[in-house]
């Protein structure tokens, strides 16, 4: 038995889905991305460039994040924004001074490196006898002084005598240049203390003038039973005062000022403040780049530590501006005419593109300095999404 086959019309197609019209993008900021992303925003025909953000520091305390769209928001705040020149610097100790022997003899005690000396005490000693730190600016010892005696050398020893407290202020005047009977009897009660022959005479090479009170030993150039040259160095040293140096490109001399305050990040990665003393005038010749020595004084040395010539990073504020309204710099959408814009949410949820002037970038904090028509402290503008 055969069987027909019956053909059947071929059935239509289903007519295609229509096509979901995806609304249009709002601008989009990608705060983490190396790559500056384009956006094109339905709002008014304005181009927009949603403009990543170039620092570390991003994510605000005050930023809410929306899971779902991808940004979140973050306060308009109101106050003090610095900007920072970060750069490389070493931790040691302020001023260099070299010890330079004036007596004769054989060297029998010599300190350690690192070892402090303090003003009247000895710095090291020749054929059994104390070589004493006293402080002066002004003259190096050059002759031995005595009773009835005037000059810079004079008044020198006079006020490191009251100032060891051998004598008052009444009895010699510390800017006193002439070697008086006090200034003798200050001299031999110093002299008993040291261990010296009270003759009540400062021979020349029996005590050496520095500019400090104390002084840190860096290095010892003399040896132990050797020769004392006279006018040959048997020490070095410095201060014992706590300094950053930085090495600045000469080209940013201009940036930094005595008075600049600076955040210094130390090798355990703490950070201690510290202010800007000194801006080299001279500069310094390197294999890539010529520099300027710029010096830090820490306002807290103690917190610093006792490495010397320790690598750390310096933060120098070299401007700082007040009660002024500033975001955080991933917030801000460059105008594809020129110019800047954030998106400001309104108490109702919706949104508006406003316009502002940017000033002083706070990379430390990652906020920059705005100002536009309308924009207020308090007010949320959106940002990338955490």
């Amino acid at each position: 038995m055969s069987t027909t086959e019956i053909p059947t019309e071929k059935a239509e197609s289903a007519p295609p889905p229509e096509e979901e019209q995806e609304p249009s993008p709002r601008p989009r900021r990608r705060g983490r991305a190396a790559a500056v992303i384009v956006a094109l925003v339905a709002a008014g025909g304005v181009g927009v460039v949603a403009i990543t953000q170039p620092f570390d520091n991003r994510a605000s305390d005050t930023t809410v994040s929306d899971g779902e769209s991808g940004t979140g928001t973050a306060k308009v705040a109101e106050g003090t924004l610095s900007s920072r020149t970060q750069q490389n610097g070493t931790l040691g100790y302020a001023g260099s001074y070299s010890v330079v022997n004036k007596v004769d003899g054989t060297v029998t005690k010599l300190p350690t490196v690192g070892q402090v000396i303090h003003q009247g005490k000895p710095l090291y000693w020749v054929d059994g006898k104390p070589v004493i730190l006293l402080k002066g600016k002004a003259t190096p010892a050059y002759r031995e002084l005595s009773r009835g005696m005037e000059g810079a050398d004079v008044k020198q020893l006079n006020a490191a005598l009251v100032e060891l407290e051998y004598a008052t202020d009444e009895q010699i005047d510390p800017d006193s240049d002439y070697f008086s009977r006090n200034t003798r009897w200050a001299l031999k009660k110093l002299q008993d203390d040291v261990g010296l022959e009270e003759t009540g005479k400062l021979s020349l090479g029996q005590a050496l003038f520095l500019p400090v009170e104390e002084i840190r030993v860096t290095t010892v150039d003399g040896v132990r039973g050797g020769s004392a040259v006279p006018g040959k160095p048997i020490l070095q040293g410095s201060s014992t005062s706590r300094q950053v140096t930085v090495e600045l490109n000469a080209s940013q001399q201009s940036d930094v000022k005595t008075g600049d305050k600076v955040t210094i990040t130390l090798p355990d990665d703490s950070t201690t403040p510290g202010v800007v003393s000194s801006v080299g005038k001279v500069a310094k010749q390197g294999e890539n780049k010529t520099t300027i020595d710029v010096k830090i004084k820490p306002t807290k040395p103690k917190a610093t530590g006792r490495l010397d010539k320790a690598p750390v990073q310096v933060a120098i504020v070299s401007r700082t501006v007040k009660n002024v309204l500033s975001v955080p710099v991933d917030g801000l959408l460059a105008l594809a005419g020129g110019g800047y814009a954030v998106e400001v949410v309104k108490a109702d949820g919706t949104r508006e593109l406003v316009t502002v002037e940017t000033g002083l970038f706070d990379d430390s904090a990652g906020r920059v300095e705005v100002t536009g028509s309308g924009l207020k402290a308090g007010q949320s503008i959106v940002v990338p999404g955490q």
